[in-house]
């Protein structure tokens, strides 16, 4: 198994969220993160000045199967791709093991397979 933190743009979340849920991801974690990124410009937005350098972004994590991996990935690249700086960042780890609470099941049985 393998978790997928994808950092994004908050403008980019409801396309993204929808791409997922099309391709088979039936279940994410998401929340609103603050981060520093490489870029210290001031920008200019409706007239009102503005440091890039704290960045608002979405975090989404994302437990599945190797099996689907390289789909969700693809679906990650393809939906929060701008071309702008500050697109974010996709992070991958393995996962050791998972449990269903309400079950007490263990192993990659407790994510849903669609396959």
């Amino acid at each position: 198994m393998k978790k997928i933190e994808a950092i994004i743009r908050k403008t980019k979340f409801d396309e993204v969220k929808e791409a997922l849920l099309a391709s088979d991801i039936d279940w994410f974690e998401y929340h609103d993160v603050h981060g520093i990124g490489q870029s210290r410009q001031e920008r200019i937005y409706r007239g009102v000045a503005y440091s890039t350098d704290v960045i608002e972004r979405v975090a989404i994590s994302i437990v599945c199967r190797e099996y689907i991996l390289e789909q969700t990935i693809k679906v990650l690249l393809k939906v929060a791709h701008t071309g702008e700086v500050g697109d974010g960042r996709i992070f991958i780890s393995d996962v050791i093991d998972t449990y269903s609470i309400r079950t007490g099941e263990n192993g990659d049985t407790v994510l849903k397979d669609k396959k």
